[in-house]
């Protein structure tokens, strides 16, 4: 029987691209985002290859999340592997200049989201005594910057709840890993610089950063490894980029 992935953040970037290649290697896929056009749209692309079932919903409203995946279908109920990738970054200002509602934004998303799902799904995975969970983090995690203050701090959290998370699912089974991304070319920069698409450009300019699919490439392999292996922390960067500031441009 073909194991069950809900991948949340799957409307576009890592979560679609892995969303795309698990179902190609037989994976059933619960996708969840808050655009349903999108959802639906990739819903039927992704239905050629396998089962299918999209929930849409805002991991920062905890009613949401509970009431959406509460309602899954009996057969999309045993969730086998559990991806954390939603999350987002608002905003590039120094501390003392920072929008209140950015930093609380990114609190709700990356941190309180992730942890809602997590706990709406751990119950399942501790009563199958199985279960993988991947948590998408960052090199933000590892590494602070300049201006990147909160976000800095929110995937930090990441990184220390997945370690937590490690230890206190080990008795039942469940294999728990971070995957902490260097720059990746996805929405992510438009976002956090709220539709500037021409200042999010130049941030991938004059080298050739991570693609979407490169991350999903690393999900897959890293899921996909025999049931005594777990990839508990690892970190990826592109060629050019030596840490959270040194990028080698053209």
């Amino acid at each position: 029987m073909n194991k069950t992935a809900l991948i949340t953040g799957s409307s576009s970037g890592i979560g679609k691209a892995t969303a795309q290649l698990l179902a190609q290697n037989n994976y059933n896929i619960i996708l969840c985002g808050r655009r349903q056009d999108r959802l639906t749209e990739l819903e039927k692309e992704l239905s050629q290859f396998t089962n299918t079932h999209s929930l849409s919903f805002d991991i920062s409203d905890k009613n949401a999340v509970f009431e959406s995946i509460h309602s899954l279908p009996e057969s999309f109920s045993k969730i086998d592997v559990l991806i954390n990738n939603a999350g987002n970054a608002h905003g590039l200002d120094p501390i003392q200049d920072g929008n209140i509602d950015d930093w609380e934004a990114m609190i709700d998303i990356n941190l309180k989201g992730l942890l809602y799902v997590s706990k709406a799904i751990i119950p399942k995975m501790i009563a199958q005594k199985s279960g993988h969970i991947i948590n998408i983090g960052s090199t933000a995690a590892k590494q602070v910057y300049p201006n990147g203050n909160v976000y800095c701090a929110t995937k930090h959290a990441v990184d220390a709840i997945n370690k937590s998370m490690k230890m206190d699912l080990n008795p039942y089974g469940i294999r728990v890993g971070a995957i902490h991304p260097g720059l990746v070319e996805t929405e992510f920069s438009e976002v956090r610089f709220k539709g500037d698409t021409e200042k999010a450009a130049n941030v991938y300019k004059g080298f050739t950063p991570l693609k979407a699919e490169d991350i999903a490439d690393i999900i897959h392999f890293v899921i996909s490894r025999p049931y005594h292996v777990n990839i508990s922390d690892l970190v990826v960067m592109c060629t050019a980029q030596g840490s959270a500031t040194i990028i080698q441009r053209d």
